[in-house]
């Protein structure tokens, strides 16, 4: 008896065969009613009278006339041949095929193990493992194609190594559920990191036993970026990552290092590293973000923005320059960010030479009672809206408000409201400096898979399972093959005979 929940001992397999046919048109068999045609014949048979010669009719009496006629069934060996040329075209036209069913010759079930780890995970479940071998399990590797392996010689194999890998397990398990059905049971063991489940949850309809862990390495330090600030300074954001979450930290690191952090110059570029880690030491950012602001006659906007400007890229950290302009030809081109504020096309050498650019939109004005979707900022007006781009902000009634459109280099933000409290109370609420922040760190500092530590709970990486939809076989059968040529033979063989008894009885009669 197995320590494996779930397990149930199967009767060894015998090696009784057994044939069956199947048909390709078995709606032909609506043919086989025409076998009432022969019988019916047969029964239908008047016999003519026969004439009797006397010497004298005077001494008989007269009777009543009578008919008969007579329903027997005569020439019995030539209505089995004609019902059986029937029956043998409708089986013909139904398409016959012929297959062989035999039990499989195979494992009870598979035990499943991914490449990768598999002396880690062998070791977390070496009893259940080793005693579903011993009872006549399989071993497979859970990587694509499922290749089988001898389990003892590859564990024995000092040069095999645990690697890291990104492998999707879901995807796995899709292909899983194709690839082993018919067999009896499928244990399967993984760890349960998050970076191996991506996408949806597969739906499938085997049964599998997956049992997970948490690998030993299960927690993560890295430099997740570095930069100089306006004072010359390097800020560092460290990532730290472990089975209950991932978080994210600033640090300020002097010339000669700080702690567990270290900065060196090569080549003239400042590099920062993490002592102890395997990451390599990275550049650090020299560049500067520069934002300019155009306005015309929103003066009191382009305050209220520039303020919220400085506000977020103080928090930053970053090298950053926030200057007004009250012309566009005195705005330098190759800007980071544009704020074009004003009813007026974006100047043509900007609009394409700007990483980011932020313009007013709309010709027509909307007074609306409604809210900004940000935090129930109230919106008393807006201009009209286009339909193309990424919604970014709505208002109360799901019309855009901010949209972003990507075209080759630069990303163009559409607005349509102000920013003037005569507009909208955007300009007064705590989240209007919060959300230029999210607009100039638009693109979040990306997690490496390999420091991704994160893990799901069993009930959260289970499949979906479509109950009782398949119930595995250990019965396979050999291809199909078409046997109606042979039933065309004996169709021109029954064909024959017919024909032959008919003329013998025929000249039997008439002779």
């Amino acid at each position: 008896m197995l320590g494996t929940p779930g397990f149930q001992n199967h009767p060894p397999f015998t090696t009784h065969h057994s044939p069956k046919m199947s048909f390709l048109s078995p709606i032909w068999f609506i043919a086989l009613a025409a076998l009432g045609i022969p019988v019916l014949i047969h029964l239908w048979n008047i016999r003519p009278g026969k004439t009797l010669k006397v010497g004298s009719i005077s001494l008989i009496t007269e009777a009543s006339k009578t008919t008969s006629r007579s329903f027997k069934l005569l020439e019995i060996l030539l209505l089995i041949l004609r019902c059986l040329l029937l029956a043998l075209l409708a089986f013909f036209l139904a398409g016959p095929l012929w297959a062989w069913f035999a039990p499989e010759k195979k494992a009870k079930g598979w035990v499943l193990i991914p490449k990768e780890n598999l002396k880690e995970s062998y070791q977390k479940f070496k009893p259940q493992v080793d005693s579903l071998l011993k009872a006549g399990f399989e071993f497979h590797y859970f990587n694509k194609g499922f290749t089988t392996a001898d389990l003892k010689p590859v564990l024995a194999d000092t040069t095999l190594k645990d690697t890291v890998t990104q492998a999707n397990y879901w995807r796995l398990v899709k292909q899983l559920d194709e690839k082993a059905r018919g067999v009896p049971q499928i244990y399967l063991y993984t760890p349960n990191g998050l970076c191996h489940f991506t996408g949806s949850k597969p739906v499938i309809k085997s049964r599998i036993n997956w049992s997970t862990y948490t690998q030993a390495d299960s927690t993560s330090r890295w430099i997740a970026g570095a930069w100089l600030n306006n004072s010359g300074e390097v800020k560092v954001l460290l990532g730290n990552s472990n089975p209950l979450g991932t978080q994210f930290s600033e640090m300020q690191v002097e010339a000669g290092g700080d702690g567990d952090l270290q900065l060196t110059v090569q080549n003239g570029r400042p590099l920062v590293s993490l002592k102890g880690a395997k990451q390599q030491a990275i550049a650090v950012d020299t560049s500067r973000i520069s934002v300019a602001i155009y306005t015309d006659k929103y003066a009191l906007d382009a305050h209220y923005l520039q303020a919220a400007l400085k506000a977020a890229t103080a928090f930053m950290g970053r090298k950053a320059v926030v200057k007004q302009y009250a012309s566009p030809n005195q705005i330098p081109a190759g800007q980071t960010w544009l704020f074009w504020l004003s009813d007026m096309p974006v100047d043509g050498r900007l609009a394409t030479n700007c990483k980011n650019v932020f313009q007013y939109e709309g010709d027509k004005t909307l007074d609306v009672h409604t809210v900004i979707n940000l935090g129930d900022i109230a919106l008393t007006k807006r201009t009209t809206h286009m339909d193309e781009g990424t919604v970014l902000w709505q208002d109360g009634f799901g019309w855009a408000l901010l949209r972003r459109e990507q075209a080759d280099r630069t990303n163009t933000y559409h607005f349509y409201t102000h920013f003037n409290p005569a507009w909208n109370d955007l300009v007064w609420n705590d989240a209007f400096p919060k959300q230029i922040l999210q607009l100039l760190n638009d693109k979040p500092y990306a997690l490496p898979a390999e420091n991704e530590k994160r893990v799901l709970s069993h009930q959260q990486l289970m499949p979906y399972y479509i109950i009782n939809s398949y119930t595995p076989s250990s019965i396979t059968a050999t291809d199909p093959k078409d046997i109606s040529p042979y039933f065309w033979l004996l169709i021109v063989f029954v064909f024959a005979a017919e024909r032959w008894l008919s003329h013998r009885i025929k000249s039997t009669t008439n002779g």
